[in-house]
């Protein structure tokens, strides 16, 4: 007992002085400008974020009022295998931590054996009159081992483990907020589509008319047959120009289809041609950008993870303290195997401490803490390309509101143009020259300006991705809650 005792105040003493060796961690520090230098006035595609905006929270596709954009995205999360296999990934982070949390705590085994044993009565150093006969060893075990996290080595390692399941648990997030702003590209692309195919299903309507005009013209000696070429030119060009959009149409339903799990063969959308404006989006203040962004706090979070790894490294200069413990009992026969005589035990401590490794410590550090350094840039340069993907779509929205109204002035003038040359070319003050370029300047003035609304609508959905979708750096899981199952 006095041998108990005195392990016992060993290992008080041992715990008392134990400490964390390596560094505390302290987030780095970022550039951060006070305000965007694109910020557009009020109403043009942008407003100040107030501290109750919910508008891009949580299903901040709705915000564009489209409810089959809204039932697609739905779906994302259902059916989008990248999704499930981010949220796998995450799932093994999370039970990585207890596997961690395990060396907390002693390790018990137990361990059975029986045997009987006869000696040679030839084996060496025996006399003539030694005893020769069979013995039996019934052995029945409890094994304890518990390593002493004097140095903080194991704390360390359950930490890193709880901050990669948080960077992965913001990957998961990463990944479904730039799958969601892939579907909304990919959907609003194909209704683009689909305007553009509208413009020139309507546009073949008028060449066939106007086609006909010139042959009418034509048999009554009124025009030469080159206007008719001319017009059946323009109207076959126009035609191949209309079944063209079939392909890119065809394409984006497919990338849907993926999008949300489904084989594009069980896949189709009805047409529907574009027809929304871009709506106010809160964008708030570059410093907010920092708590919004998903992939930054995951860079942070592997920041704070290669902090802990340092300690890690720094551990391995220090002893290592086990406490072992073995109790069971131990006998002859199975008569007297479990008696109270045949109990045994014993209870220690053990210290190991590695006194030359050839560098191999000192490397484990150095790679240590130049993971450190390049995670902390990796941070940094995540922040500066959120920054630009928000500054690059707040001039996009700027510039397009400007260039909106200008296509809108040259489409009413494309068409006063060709209405002026038709009538002329009808009372044959014209050539069908004349009307042909009306026509040609029409045209492409009117698919400029749906191209125009399209880029605005993906700069849209790409400033919403920008700003972090309305996800915060809260919406991250807690201590508490990476500590459940998996499945919990």
């Amino acid at each position: 007992m006095t041998s108990l005792r005195l392990s016992l105040a060993g290992l008080a003493a041992l715990l008392l002085t134990s400490c964390m060796v390596g560094p505390n961690y302290s987030k780095p520090s970022v550039s951060t400008p006070v305000a965007y230098k694109e910020s557009p006035p009020a109403g043009e595609g942008w407003k100040v974020a107030q501290p109750g905006d919910q508008t891009s929270r949580g299903k901040w596709w709705e915000i564009f009022g489209d409810p089959q954009l809204n039932a697609l995205e739905e779906q994302v999360t259902l059916g989008n295998q990248d999704l499930k296999a981010a949220e796998a990934r995450f799932r093994q982070a999370r039970a990585m931590i207890g596997f961690a949390r395990a060396s907390e705590f002693p390790t018990i085994s137990t361990g059975g054996s029986v045997s009987s044993v006869r000696r040679s009565a030839n084996a060496p150093f025996l006399t003539s009159n030694s005893n020769v006969g069979k013995t039996g060893d019934f052995v029945l075990s409890f094994d304890l081992n518990y390593e002493l996290d004097l140095w903080g080595r194991i704390r360390r390692t359950v930490t890193a483990a709880r901050e990669e399941a948080q960077a992965t648990a913001a990957d998961l997030q990463t990944v479904q907020l730039s799958l969601q702003a892939e579907l909304a590209l990919d959907y609003f692309e194909l209704r683009s589509a689909d305007a553009q195919q509208r413009l020139l299903d309507e546009t073949v309507k008028a060449f066939t008319d106007t086609l006909q005009l010139t042959v009418n013209r034509f048999q009554g000696g009124a025009a030469p047959k080159s206007d008719v070429a001319q017009a059946q030119t323009q109207l076959d060009t126009t035609l191949v120009q209309a079944t063209d959009i079939g392909v890119q149409r065809a394409q984006l339903e497919h990338a849907i289809a993926i999008l949300i799990g489904q084989p594009p063969a069980a896949f189709s959308l009805p047409p529907a041609p574009l027809n929304l404006q871009p709506p106010p989006i809160p964008v708030g203040l570059p410093s907010e950008l920092l708590e919004r962004r998903p992939d930054i706090a995951a860079a942070e979070r592997r920041v704070a993870e290669a902090n802990e790894q340092i300690g890690i490294a720094q551990a391995a200069y220090y002893p290592t303290v086990s406490l072992g413990a073995v109790a069971g009992f131990e006998g002859t026969s199975p008569a007297n195997w479990l008696n109270w005589p045949s109990l045994l035990w014993s209870v220690g401590m053990s210290m190991s401490q590695t006194l030359f490794d050839a560098g191999r410590r000192r490397a484990s550090s150095e790679a240590a803490l130049a993971n450190y350094d390049a995670l902390v840039a990796g941070y940094r340069q995540t922040t500066l390309t959120a920054f630009q993907q928000v500054e690059d779509n707040l001039a996009a929205l700027r510039v397009l509101a400007q260039e909106t109204d200008q296509q809108q002035h040259a489409v009413t003038a494309a068409q006063e143009f060709l209405e002026l040359a038709t009538n002329r070319y009808k009372g044959g003050v014209d050539t069908y020259l004349q009307v042909l370029t009306a026509q040609t300047i029409a045209l492409a003035n009117e698919r400029n300006a749906i191209d125009i609304l399209r880029r605005r609508i993906d700069a849209s959905v790409l400033l919403i991705k920008a700003i972090g979708g309305g996800w915060q750096v809260a919406d991250l899981p807690s201590v508490a809650q990476t500590r459940r199952a998996p499945d919990s």
